[in-house]
C-alpha cells in the first residue's frame, strides 16, 4: 500500500509539471512527461523528433525513448528505440543520443558506460535503423571511440552534416571538444590535411555537449558550462567560418531562471523548415526538485540580431506556439 501511495504521488507531480502551462496552441514546458535530459531535436519526414537521455541513476540509464510530433503541440512516445539488449557492450550511462539520416537508414550515435579510463569497455557507438523510431540495433559491435583523445572523454557526440555533403562528429567532455570526419561508411574517420582524425576545437569555458549548425553561411559552436547538478549550467556559443574553427567564445545565451526552473543546459537546435524559425530544445529542473536527475524536456524560441548574435533566450513555461511542418 505505501509503495502504491509513493508511485502515486510521484506520477502526480510528474503530471502537474507537464500540464501546468500547456494548451491546444502551445507546447507547454515541458514538452512530455518523465525524466529526460541532453535532448537532440531534428525533423524527419514532415515531424519533429526529440531523442532525450533517459535522466536516472546510471545504472538504470539502459534504454532511448523518442519522441514525435507534427505540431510541437502534442507529442508520441516511442519506447525502447534503443537498448542495451541490442549492444552487447554497453552495459549503463547510455547518454546523448545524435541521429542521422544517410541514404536510406538512420543512424544513432551515443555514448555508453561513462568510461574514466582506457581500460574500461565503452565510448562512442552507433547503431542503425531503417525508421526513425526505430528499432535500431548496433552498427559496429564495437565503439566507434573509445580512447581518451586530446583529453576528451568520449561522450556528448554530435554528428553534423555539411553543406558539401561531408559529416563530422563533434564531441567530449571534461572541457576538451574535438572534432573528426566521418568516413562514407561511418566505420572511421577520415585524416585532416594534417594528418591527424582528431583535432580539438574547445572554445573559453567548453565543459560537454557541443552542437553545431549553420546560419547564413557561418557556423555556430554551442556547448554547455558549469556542472549539470548545480545552477551554473548553462549554454554559450562561438561563431567561425569554417567547421573546424577557430572558435572564440561570444556569450552565454541558455541559462536557469530563478523564478522558473534550475540548471538550464545541454541543449539541441531545431531550425523549423522553410519558417525561418529556431527552437532550442533543452533540459532543465523544476524548482520543486533537488534530486539531480529530476530533468525534463523544454522547448523555448531562439531568435538573432542584426548582426547574426544569438539573443538571451527566455526561457518559459509556456514553451512555444504550434507549428505544423
Amino acid at each position: 500500500m505505501k509503495k502504491t501511495l509513493v508511485l502515486l504521488l510521484i506520477f502526480s507531480q510528474l503530471n502537474s509539471c507537464y500540464t501546468s502551462k500547456r494548451t491546444q496552441s502551445s507546447s507547454g514546458n515541458p514538452i512530455f512527461p518523465g525524466w529526460y535530459a541532453d535532448p537532440e531535436g531534428i525533423v524527419f519526414e514532415n515531424q519533429f523528433w526529440v531523442y532525450p537521455t533517459f535522466s536516472a541513476p546510471y545504472e538504470k540509464q539502459v534504454f532511448f525513448d523518442a519522441f514525435s510530433s507534427y505540431d510541437l503541440t502534442h507529442w508520441k512516445k516511442h519506447e525502447r528505440v534503443l537498448d542495451t539488449a541490442a549492444i552487447k557492450w554497453a552495459k549503463k550511462a547510455l547518454w546523448a543520443p545524435s541521429i542521422i539520416k544517410k541514404s536510406e537508414n538512420y543512424f544513432l550515435f551515443f555514448g555508453a558506460n561513462d568510461i574514466q579510463n582506457e581500460n574500461e569497455e565503452g565510448g562512442i557507438g552507433v547503431a542503425v535503423s531503417t525508421k526513425p523510431e526505430g528499432p535500431f540495433v548496433d552498427y559496429l559491435g564495437k565503439p566507434l571511440i573509445d580512447k581518451l583523445i586530446n583529453g576528451a572523454q568520449p561522450i556528448d557526440q554530435f554528428v553534423f552534416k555539411d553543406v558539401d555533403n561531408r559529416y563530422y562528429l563533434i564531441y567530449g567532455g571534461w572541457k576538451h571538444c574535438n572534432i573528426a570526419q566521418l568516413n562514407d561508411s561511418f566505420t572511421g574517420f577520415i585524416p585532416f590535411n594534417t594528418g591527424e582524425k582528431f583535432k580539438e576545437i574547445t572554445p573559453e569555458g567548453y565543459v560537454e555537449g557541443p552542437f553545431m549548425f549553420l546560419h547564413k553561411s557561418k557556423y555556430y559552436l554551442m556547448w554547455s558550462e558549469g556542472g549539470w547538478t548545480g545552477p551554473d549550467y548553462s549554454v554559450a556559443y562561438a561563431i567561425a567560418d569554417s567547421p573546424l574553427g577557430p572558435f572564440k567564445r561570444i556569450g552565454k545565451i541558455l541559462e536557469q531562471n530563478d523564478e522558473i526552473a534550475t540548471g538550464a543546459g545541454h541543449h539541441s537546435v531545431i531550425a523549423a523548415p522553410k519558417k525561418d524559425k529556431y527552437y532550442i530544445v533543452y533540459h532543465r529542473r523544476p524548482l520543486t526538485e533537488s534530486n539531480r536527475n529530476s530533468r525534463v524536456t523544454c522547448i523555448d524560441e531562439m531568435h538573432f540580431d542584426k548582426n547574426g548574435h544569438i539573443l538571451p533566450v527566455i526561457i518559459t513555461h509556456e514553451g512555444v506556439r504550434s507549428n505544423k511542418l
